[in-house]
């Protein structure tokens, strides 16, 4: 048996496990970190209601969002306009719009696609969220969480600075409450 390759060890999460990176604004449990993972960093998100990421593209990063509990309006083409205020009137030129996604949707985002999520209901909503390549997201839910923990208003400067660094053109405004 001498020469064999020790056998790889995968890594099982249980439910309710993870750490967890908490601000008003956002839950996010990490699920799988670029130390577990070449292809993609996961999370569990519970998304608060009124909260609305704004619309954005990443050059580099693909994602994937898988909707488990509650209800998010979801946006994942380029729209014909891309109009600063809002995108939840977005349309795309093959006719796409905006869709109010519901448990067990799926949304997939490759890199330069304009995508984003916003809760409008009353009650929380949870996600599975991939993002490949790691570490990226890790960082920047870290940073991100950090800056819209302080209490009072976000900092849109800190917040805007934070984005130029991990791949993030923000195209319309980050919203919650």
């Amino acid at each position: 048996m001498s020469g064999l390759a020790a056998a790889a060890e995968g890594l099982l999460v249980p439910p309710g496990q993870g750490r967890v990176v908490q601000a008003p604004a956002q839950h996010v449990t990490f699920k799988v970190t670029g130390s577990h993972s070449r292809m993609a960093s996961a999370f569990e998100v519970i998304v608060p209601p009124g909260f609305d990421v704004g619309a954005h593209v990443h050059t580099r990063s693909e994602e994937l969002f898988y909707v488990l509990e509650g209800e998010l309006d979801v946006l994942a083409f380029e729209p014909r306009v891309r109009t600063p205020g809002s995108w939840r009137d977005w349309e795309s030129s093959s006719g796409n719009r905006v869709v109010r996604a519901t448990p067990g949707t799926v949304v997939v985002v490759p890199p330069g696609c304009p995508h984003a999520f916003a809760n409008p209901t009353d009650e929380p909503a949870k996600m599975f969220f991939q993002a490949g390549p790691p570490p990226d997201h890790e960082r920047y839910f870290e940073e991100l969480l950090e800056i819209l923990g302080g209490g009072g208003p976000p900092d849109h400067e800190a917040i805007e600075a934070l984005r130029a660094k991990y791949d993030i053109e923000q195209l319309t405004p980050l919203r919650h409450g």
